[in-house]
């Protein structure tokens, strides 16, 4: 068996069903809070690999959501001040496995490692939450 650390917002939909996903390749989970590790500059940059500073955060974070913070105008720098500080604007889950970090559940080094596949019609990254408000906002009255 393959042990995966998941680093999720406790209570989060969206990371229970990734867990569910891995769990049924077989994968053991070692779960951890991302909001309260200690993240440092060196801790946390790992997990987003060669991605555009933008991809770094989580899109439903209400700083991102509401434009307070402008993600193409950060650096490095300016974004892992910005995470470290406040972790719910990682986008996750982060996950590690052997000497592979990813964030995201999408494709990348540690999910093309553990073999899981993914259906171009499902979206496992974005907040399922934030679907059904959307869904409710665009529903005729």
């Amino acid at each position: 068996m393959t042990e995966l650390v998941f680093y999720e917002k406790p209570g989060c939909i969206g990371n229970q069903q990734q867990k569910a996903i891995l769990r049924k390749l077989g994968i053991t989970l070692e779960v951890r809070d991302i909001l309260s590790e200690p993240w440092t500059y060196d801790s946390l940059r790992p997990f987003f690999e060669n991605k555009p500073v933008p991809n770094w955060f989580n899109d439903s974070a209400p700083q991102v959501k509401n434009g307070e913070i402008s993600l193409n105008q950060l650096d490095e720098v300016a974004a892992l001040d910005l995470m470290v500080s406040n972790p719910i604007l990682i986008k996750r889950p982060l996950m590690s496995c052997h000497s592979l970090r990813q964030s995201g559940f999408t494709p990348g080094s540690v999910l093309d490692y553990l073999g899981v596949s993914f259906d171009d019609d499902k979206d496992l990254q974005s907040c399922p939450m934030a679907s059904m408000e959307k869904q409710a906002c665009e529903a005729p009255p």
